[in-house]
């Protein structure tokens, strides 16, 4: 099993959603987070004034699934995703050493 970590544009948490479930990928948790990589943060003018923004409005999806899902689920995230502009975000993917279900205590991909 493997977990993906996304961090993604917020206006594309739908696209991404819905592309999932449509390839068959029914769990996932979603966290507000921000954060910065190479854009480091923006400029914003509010009332005539200017600031700086370091931390970035983003979107975290955690999803735990069969090593059989992964490349697919890689896949939707990059193509619902991509803007093509900086801050698209990143895809990370981790190995999952045990999971279990605390409704029926099932354990391994029965519990995902």
């Amino acid at each position: 099993m493997k977990k993906i970590e996304a961090i993604i544009k917020p206006f594309k948490l739908e696209d991404v959603r819905e592309a999932l479930t449509e390839a068959g990928i029914l769990g996932l948790t979603v966290t507000e987070v921000k954060g910065y990589g190479r854009q480091k943060g923006h400029t914003e003018t509010y009332r005539g004034a200017e600031y700086k923004v370091d931390f970035l409005p983003k979107i975290k999806l955690e999803i735990v699934l069969t090593d059989d899902q992964v490349e697919r689920c890689i896949e939707v995230i990059i193509a619902q995703a991509n803007t093509g502009k900086i801050g698209d975000g990143k895809i990370f993917v981790f190995d999952v050493e045990r999971a279990i279900r605390i409704r029926t205590s099932e354990e391994g991909e029965d519990a995902v």
